[in-house]
């Protein structure tokens, strides 16, 4: 099992430049861990596809229904004291240190695009690239 955010998710669904790598990656450990934020998050990227890309919202909620299959039973509650540990000990916004506070809980990595989350938590957030390919 490995914690993803919702951009990975995104690529993975999405088709785009990125979309082989996140498919390797789910190919690797198809158990896909979510902290409940990524449910908003994946809304908010589904909505920018509708108003910027020209995604249609029965894409959209189609979408949204195969990113919910693969973390179905894999959606967890992360405690706000670990929350806000995380924010108070580097610059990360709440939201990315819900991925990083779910990895820790679950005692997996976190694998995500996400440069500066990696530079902050270099011992839980594994560059994509690199997870794919060992």
């Amino acid at each position: 099992m490995i914690v993803v955010d919702s951009n990975l998710i995104a690529y993975l669904l999405i088709p785009g430049n990125k979309s082989a790598l996140a498919e390797r990656i789910l190919l690797k450990d198809p158990e896909w861990a979510v902290p409940l934020i990524c449910r908003s998050e994946m809304r908010n990227i589904l909505t920018l596809y509708m108003r910027h890309e020209g995604m249609s919202l029965v894409q959209a909620n189609s979408t949204m229904e195969k990113a919910e299959a693969l973390w179905r039973d894999r959606e967890y509650a992360v405690p706000s004291d670990a929350v806000l540990k995380l924010t108070s000990l580097s610059s990360v916004t709440a939201y990315d240190a819900e991925y990083v506070a779910l990895a820790k809980q679950l005692v997996v990595g976190l694998v995500t695009f996400d440069r500066p989350l990696r530079k902050a938590f270099p011992d839980i957030a594994l560059e994509p690239e690199k997870f794919a390919a060992t």
